[in-house]
């Protein structure tokens, strides 16, 4: 097996497949004044197995189009949306983040939590921005520096995984050269990177492993991931997750 389908066979089990928390999902809604009795069309972009999909259907009066370029990962989510009693708000496209099907303004709410980075961040708010309407809202978590200066070993990593990331100043002044208005931001704490996605990651690494034999791709997947979290237990206070909400100017 490939890495590529061993990525999926070890994410797709989990309840989410990059930092987050319901409580950070919801504080992200308040900050943006979301009305949750108005009628709303949302598209929630690179939802992965469906975590913050699940939470809007069930906090808002929305129609959620759940894209993921995955559908090992939409057929999860499916099976939750029944299970949770929300399916008939929700539904899924299997597409890339390059290729929506959306029409120009169509959109109320473009919401992407621990996504944005597999288009790049600035390509992300640029080509998502059409399909907004007038006033509409962009939700976007982003790999972020939240010191000025950090550790080489962090810094060389992260220059290597994602060279686009940076501080919340530089990607706020994104936002606003693209045509945005930013409305708030906060920063995802400890809890949304060790409780809810690298503990339950680690939880599943044996079997994972027996799954695929303890094979060397296996180890090699594992040992990837390992080194990620090692390097965030040791450097964590340099790094998160901001989550950035901004309105579209007319």
């Amino acid at each position: 097996m490939d890495n590529y389908k061993l990525l999926i066979d070890l994410h797709k089990q989990g309840h989410r497949q990059g930092p987050g928390g319901d409580a950070e999902t919801e504080q992200a809604l308040n900050l943006a004044k979301v009305d949750r009795t108005t009628p709303l069309k949302i598209a929630d972009i690179g939802c992965g197995t469906g975590a913050s999909t699940l939470l809007l259907a069930r906090l808002l009066n929305a129609r959620i189009t759940a894209v993921d370029f995955l559908q090992n990962f939409l057929d999860v989510l499916e099976d939750r949306a029944i299970s949770m009693g929300v399916a008939d708000r929700i539904s899924t496209r299997a597409c890339s983040m390059d290729n929506l099907p959306f029409a120009d303004e169509e959109l109320d709410i473009i919401w992407s939590e621990g996504a944005i980075y597999n288009i790049g961040f600035e390509k992300g708010v640029a080509d998502w921005r059409r399909y907004l309407k007038a006033g509409g809202l962009l939700v976007a978590s982003e790999i972020t520096w939240i010191t000025d200066s950090r550790p080489a070993e962090l810094q060389n990593h992260w220059d290597s995984e994602y060279p686009e990331i940076d501080v919340a100043s530089a990607k706020i002044r994104i936002l606003e050269n693209h045509g945005y208005s930013p409305v708030g931001y906060f920063v995802l704490p400890e809890q949304c990177w060790l409780d809810e996605y690298y503990r339950p990651m680690q939880a599943r690494f044996e079997d994972f492993l027996n799954r695929n034999e303890n094979s060397e791709e296996a180890r090699a997947v594992v040992a990837a991931e390992q080194r990620e979290i090692d390097l965030y237990e040791t450097y964590r206070a340099h790094i998160s997750y901001g989550v950035y909400v901004a309105r579209k100017l007319k």
